[in-house]
């Protein structure tokens, strides 16, 4: 144990602590309204759920970081396994939540199997590729996952869940473009799925409702949310008011007027115009560069390993990460449609929560490995 200790990247769990306290004050500030006018629950209900979520969270990252990286590749498949039964079982047995089958109802707790499929697939694909490496000038073998991962993105779509679908593309895409494919491959493969994105593009505009829902295409109507506050502008605009009212330097911690029931479930998706309007666009912006951060430093981490295994499950992370922070900021700023996807450390849920605490262990045993790796070197000259 004192050498995972030694070898974990300080600055990035630091960091990370950090905003997952920070995180966990702000949803409390953000839910304390909603939990006790709307839910009828105890103002701390959201809190000690967070909490609780977090401990879970801890639990599992002290067993995973005992555990090398070919370990967790050896139990991807039967995970991935497991991840896909479910999915399927949900789009049977599920109940909607906000209008998606997208969780298991378990009473006091939800669970969302979309969530967990990220991280799972994230390791099976380092996994695959790794131990396939020699043989990724096939186009069988290189693409054998990326059908595997079609199919899995097919079953979010039509939960429907876009905005878990798309970042869950975005994040296979980006992997098979980080791993040492043959270029022949790569690009036609990309330019087969950008033809086949276009033709699909074309064929919902001109089938309109047959193939996404109404709700779904009105979130693409989202310029001037403000003029539409009545109807599917009103979180948007929301967002706005609430980033206004904070100023440089916000109305005070728990002074939000937008938590009064403007914004629906502020705690989750919205959590960063609370944020903004309680401590201030400064802090706004200090919570952003402290995201660079984390992002460089995982990155350095993927850049320093030495074999591929290593590298790809960083560059997994870094997007699965960048990607919930761009998404869901650009949603609230209004540059793209809201799409119900949380802030990474700062928004409720379980199962978000207790995953991205597994990325980030993930990226920790890496950053162990190659700390061993470097150590054994040095003895060895």
């Amino acid at each position: 144990m004192r050498k995972i200790m030694k070898y974990l990247d300080k600055p990035l769990l630091i960091i990370t602590i950090i905003l997952f306290i920070f995180g966990l004050i702000m949803v409390f500030s953000a839910s304390n309204v909603t939990a006790y006018m709307s839910h009828e629950v105890s103002p701390y209900n959201y809190f000690i759920k967070q909490s609780i979520f977090l401990i879970i969270g801890l639990v599992l990252s002290m067993i995973m970081i005992k555990f090398n990286t070919k370990s967790y590749g050896f139990f991807s498949w039967g995970l991935l396994l497991i991840s896909i039964a479910s999915l399927v079982v949900l789009l049977i047995i599920g109940t909607a939540k906000n209008r998606a089958i997208s969780w298991f109802d378990l009473g006091a707790i939800s669970i969302q199997p979309s969530e967990f499929v990220k991280v799972i697939t994230i390791v099976f694909l380092a996994h695959y590729y790794d131990k396939n490496e020699r043989k990724l000038n096939r186009w069988s073998k290189s693409l054998f996952p990326i059908g595997i991962c079609a199919i899995i993105a097919g079953l979010i779509f039509v939960q429907p869940d876009l905005g878990t679908t798309i970042i869950y593309c975005a994040i296979v895409g980006i992997i098979f473009l980080s791993v040492p494919i043959s270029k022949e491959i790569k690009f036609k493969t990309v330019f087969s799925i950008v033809g086949l994105i276009a033709f699909g593009v074309m064929v919902l505009l001109g089938s309109g409702k047959g193939v996404l829902l109404e709700r779904q295409l009105q979130r693409f109507d989202f310029s001037n949310p403000c003029d539409k506050i009545l109807d599917n502008g009103n979180q948007v605009c929301n967002c706005y008011i609430a980033i206004n009212n904070g100023g440089l330097t916000g109305v005070g911690l728990g002074n939000s007027t937008q938590k009064y029931l403007y914004l629906p479930e502020p705690y989750t998706d919205f959590i960063y115009a609370i944020i903004v309007e309680e401590l201030g666009v400064i802090t706004g912006v200090i919570l952003i560069l402290l995201y660079i951060i984390i992002l460089f430093r995982i990155l350095l981490i993927g850049r320093s390993c030495p074999n591929n295994r290593g590298a790809v499950l960083c560059y997994g992370v870094a997007a699965y990460i960048f990607l919930h922070i761009a998404i869901n900021l650009m949603g609230i700023m209004g540059i793209m449609p809201m799409t119900g996807v949380p802030l990474p450390f700062m928004s409720y849920g379980g199962s978000f929560t207790i995953c991205l605490i597994a990325a980030l262990t993930i990226v920790q045993r890496v950053s162990v490995e190659n700390g061993i790796i470097k150590e054994r070197g040095k003895k060895n000259a």
